[in-house]
């Protein structure tokens, strides 16, 4: 019964949004658009665009649904219209790129960070043990768009509010542990943005001469690289490794972070030998070679890293970098012997 409840009401939301687009493509694709293609486009634009999301809106109003989801209707109205619109026909959908999706970006950018602000203001005043900003970001992203969109979303937020918003200077708890001070990834990291930055000096001159152009394209693209590696670096110094109440984060910035239960953990020593690298032994940091490391820890069941953008991937033994390690495996070993 609670089954066909769902059904239905899934049916009643999604069944006339659904119904307009397909009537929409339909008209897009019939001889009746052929004939008359610059009012029609505008229609059938202004339907995908708008019609839509209001509907849906209406459907919505009074159910618990996200009302921001909305927005993944316009999103994909865009999509769609670009697809079945011809290119000549397309003034009115540009028209709207370029003048309404700034401000909707704008708009959606604010927003999570509202959202991102009141839910750490809520941990801080139940002094939760999550309070950070890149996992309440994420999992805000993931609440109010589709996956793939809050991932990407999430990186590109993440990077600006590092780089360019949070300054304040992170003090560490009793149970919390830095892991750049001595491993010089800080050093090469900056010395990358250094090269990147005269790589496109050199290279906006080189390709000035042949075309402005791709000079400004390829300038803007190492820009763009620039602030990612910026907001990379910043990262490290506000997202600490810790240990939990039952397990513990190693977050290694915004570039990859694996979340182990420390009933899991089979064993954990101090160690800088040379380690052979495979699907089961993995190195917390991206650099991989180009970091040192000195803790290595073994898990009786697969546990996964993290990386960029959600991407995943199995280890059995982690390698990383600690700047205390003595003072890590003594809390952590008086932890696990408290577990047992």
């Amino acid at each position: 019964m609670t089954k066909r409840l769902n059904i239905a009401h899934s049916i009643s939301v999604f069944g006339f949004p659904v119904l307009i687009i397909t009537l929409m493509i339909a008209i897009a694709k019939s001889k009746l658009f052929e004939l008359n293609p610059e009012v029609l486009s505008i229609g059938v634009t202004a339907d995908l665009l708008f019609t839509v999301p209001f509907i849906y809106f209406l459907l919505i109003r009074k159910k618990n649904i996200p009302k921001i989801t909305i927005l993944s209707l316009f999103i994909l109205g865009i999509v769609i219209t670009t697809f079945i619109i011809p290119k000549e026909n397309q003034l009115f959908l540009n028209q709207i790129k370029t003048w309404f999706l700034p401000f909707l970006e704008i708009g959606v950018f604010t927003f999570i960070l509202f959202r991102v602000r009141k839910v750490l203001k809520s941990y801080s005043a139940n002094k939760n043990e999550n309070n950070d900003f890149f996992s309440t970001l994420k999992v805000t992203c993931e609440e109010i768009l589709p996956k793939k969109i809050a991932i990407l979303l999430t990186m590109e937020i993440a990077v600006f509010y590092y780089g360019f918003i949070s300054w304040k200077k992170t003090e560490l708890h009793s149970n919390e542990f830095s892991y750049y001070k001595n491993s010089g990834t800080i050093s090469l990291l900056m010395a990358l943005i250094a090269i990147i930055v005269i790589e496109t000096y050199v290279l906006h001159i080189l390709l000035g001469k042949w075309s402005a152009v791709a000079a400004w394209i390829v300038t803007g693209l190492s820009i763009y690289s620039g602030i990612q590696i910026f907001g990379f670096l910043k990262s490290m110094f506000k997202r600490p490794f810790s240990i939990e109440t039952n397990t513990i984060h190693l977050r290694y910035g915004i570039l990859s972070e694996a979340i182990i239960d420390i009933n899991n953990i089979k064993s954990i020593k101090i160690s800088s030998k040379p380690i052979e690298f495979n699907d089961t032994t993995r190195k917390l940091s991206p650099l991989g070679e180009l970091e040192s490391h000195n803790m290595v820890i073994n898990v009786k069941k697969e546990n996964s890293i993290i990386g960029l953008y959600g991407i995943k991937r199995k280890f059995k033994t982690l390698v990383f970098y600690i700047d205390k390690k003595e003072e890590f495996k003594a809390q952590l070993d008086k932890k696990i012997s408290s577990l047992e």
